[in-house]
């Protein structure tokens, strides 16, 4: 058998290298589109992480029984042409829930508090001219508002709730009122109700552009809105119409529409915006454990058996998948 990665974003690939030889299982890694669309052909497993896994990448794997994504977001593979070919999709939904849920209280308590502003301004010698004009929350007196209630949703819920916050939260596929001690409201409900915004859902065709013009309209003034899971569930041009109005208290991303935004973009000139580079799922220890749970899910699949998280289930009607 041979495995192709087609990119990563960790410092090695050590954990691979032994865990396949360990197989007697050859691995390959590509350098780019093109050379993954040459080096997939004669593969039998892909694993993947940001590289856009295409209609071209996926129909040029001839032999591609599966593709395992080295995260939890699968928006950048087009499972409905995997679904064709009869290529099972998996994912490792579970592996970083402590440090996104770390990352997006980080990000809430950074700018909440104006450490980064605060610290240029000490760093700059003007300690006794830092002003106490900007809206700081108490956060027993505030809200947060989650949007999107899963694995990571409710860890940065009890965290929060650890602070004091009041936690709300809306998810389309929770039917209770009540749900992990927190209130499910409507989407209006928590958009307009929240001194804090934290999104936690999938980009989808429905999720983007999640937050555009008419809900940054009907939430609060002096709101702090935190995205650390994609980018394109905010619409970053309806942003900056808020943040030049200040009806935004502050925003904190660590995923943006541009994948790769140049120096030049505009929501880095604000002071109150923090924007990390997609590094809310590592750890040395969530990488590891991503690495090497990656390897065993896909080789599971490659040897007939259904990954424990399956991401197209109608492959399983595929006439050529056969999976225990």
């Amino acid at each position: 058998m041979k495995i192709v990665i087609s990119d990563y974003a960790w410092p090695n690939i050590d954990i691979e290298k032994e865990f396949f030889k360990s197989k007697s299982i050859d691995l390959d890694v590509a350098n780019g589109k093109e050379d993954l669309i040459n080096k997939i052909k004669d593969a039998d497993g892909l694993l993947f992480c940001f590289e856009d896994i295409n209609e071209d990448v996926l129909r040029s794997g001839e032999k591609l029984k599966a593709a395992q994504r080295y995260g939890i977001g699968v928006d950048n593979i087009n499972i409905k042409v995997a679904t064709e070919l009869g290529i099972v999709v998996s994912n490792i939904p579970d592996y970083c829930i402590d440090e996104v849920s770390d990352h997006a209280l980080s990000l809430l308590l950074a700018i909440n508090r104006m450490i980064l502003p605060d610290s240029r301004m000490v760093k700059l010698g003007k300690w006794n001219e830092v002003k106490k004009d900007n809206r700081v929350y108490r956060l027993k007196d505030a809200t947060l508002g989650v949007i999107g209630f899963g694995r990571i949703g409710r860890r940065l819920s009890n965290k929060a709730k650890s602070l004091g916050l009041n936690v709300i939260a809306y998810d389309p596929y929770i039917s209770e009122n009540v749900h992990d001690g927190v209130n499910i409201l409507s989407f209006e409900e928590v958009i307009s109700s929240s001194d804090i915004l934290s999104l936690h859902v999938p980009l989808t065709e429905e999720t983007n552009h999640l937050i555009s013009h008419k809900e940054l309209a009907n939430m609060k003034n002096d709101v702090i809105l935190i995205n650390v899971s994609r980018g394109g569930l905010i619409d970053e041009k309806a942003l900056l119409d808020y943040l030049d109005n200040g009806r935004v208290r502050g925003v904190g991303l660590d995923v943006m529409e541009d994948h790769n935004p140049s120096s030049s973009n505009p929501l880095f000139k604000y002071e109150n915006v923090i924007i990390t580079p997609h590094t809310a799922f590592f750890s040395q220890e969530s990488s590891e454990e991503l690495q090497l749970r990656s390897c065993k899910q896909l080789l599971d699949v490659l040897n007939g058996n259904k990954p424990e998280f399956l991401i197209n289930p109608d492959v399983l009607n595929h006439s050529e998948v056969n999976l225990n």
